[in-house]
C-alpha cells in the first residue's frame, strides 16, 4: 500500500514512513500536482481537502482530525489497516527511502554516549544519512498503531 499525503498533514506522512509505509510527501505542491501523482503512481491520497476526494480516478481518504493518534485511527477505519509491529520496515521520516541495519561500531562516533549505552540496534538512510533508534518515542509510536 502506498500513499501521497498532502502537505496539511506532515505528521501522519513522518509517521506512516516510521510504520514501513510508502508516503510520498511533496510538501509544495497543486492539487493537480497530488491527483496527477496519485493515479500515476498507484498512490492513495490522503488529504483533509473534501474537493480532493472527489477527483475521478483518485483513491482519496479525507482525514478530518487534526491530532496524529486520531487521524492513524480514521485512516486504518477507512483502509482496514491491520499493522504487524513485527514486520515493520521503517522508512526514512525525510526522504521516504527504507532504512537499513547498520552496526552500532560503525556509528558510535555519530551517536550521543548516552544512546550508545542504551541501545544496540540501530538502522539508517542511505540517502540522507540520518541514524535511527528504537528509542522512548518508539514506544509511544506501537501504542498508536492499529492492531
Amino acid at each position: 500500500m502506498k500513499f501521497i499525503v498532502d502537505d496539511m498533514l506532515g505528521k501522519l506522512a513522518k509517521r506512516l514512513r516510521l510504520m514501513g509505509f510508502d508516503a510520498s510527501y511533496p510538501k509544495t505542491s497543486t492539487d493537480s500536482f497530488l491527483t496527477k501523482k496519485s493515479k500515476e503512481e498507484d498512490r492513495i491520497l490522503i488529504t483533509r481537502d473534501t474537493e480532493l476526494t472527489k477527483v475521478q480516478g483518485v483513491n482519496a481518504v479525507l482525514i478530518h482530525s487534526t491530532k496524529l493518534d486520531e487521524q492513524l485511527k480514521e485512516l486504518a477505519a477507512a483502509l482496514k489497516l491491520k499493522i504487524n509491529p513485527e514486520k515493520l520496515v521503517p522508512r526514512c521520516t525525510i526522504c521516504n527511502r527504507e532504512l537499513k541495519k547498520i552496526e552500532k561500531e560503525k556509528i558510535k562516533d555519530k551517536i550521543p554516549s548516552l544512546v550508545r549505552k542504551l541501545f544496540h540496534e540501530f538502522t539508517y538512510c542511505s540517502k540522507c544519512k540520518k541514524i535511527y533508534w528504537k528509542g522512548s518515542h518508539f514506544e509511544r509510536m506501537l501504542k498508536d498503531l492499529p492492531a
